[in-house]
């Protein structure tokens, strides 16, 4: 079964020398992820000041900067992975370094038909 995991954490929570060593040891996961086969995706994301939420209204369109909501944290990143149960995506949970600082919500992924293919695509 796939299962997103999302890394939400305060975004001030690691100094940039903590940060750098968090994205080595992230590294290192999804390479082990990898080579078991349970490795689908992931990726830290830019700080929410990048951030552009869209909302339609009444069939309006309202942009604005930074996340929708205000909350103590911030969605940081994402895994997307293979595993048999809710039991071994929480073992794999527990081993992505930020939920040292943060917390990680495990949610199984919704298989539904008409959507394409999964494609390769470059950084």
């Amino acid at each position: 079964m796939k299962y997103m995991m999302l890394v939400y954490l305060d975004e001030q929570a690691m100094s940039e020398s903590e940060g750098e060593h968090c994205y080595v040891e992230s590294a290192q996961l999804t390479q082990e992820l990898n080579s078991s086969g349970q490795y689908l995706d992931a990726s830290p994301l830019h700080p929410t000041s990048t951030a552009t939420s869209v909302r339609v209204r009444d069939g309006k369109r309202l942009v604005t900067d930074g996340p929708f909501a205000e909350t103590r944290e911030q969605l940081g990143g994402y895994y997307l992975i293979d595993a048999r149960d809710l039991d071994e995506a929480i073992r794999i949970a527990e081993r992505i370094p930020p939920a040292l600082f943060g917390t990680i919500e495990i949610r199984p992924v919704m298989e539904i038909e008409g959507l394409p293919a999964k494609q390769a695509y470059a950084s």
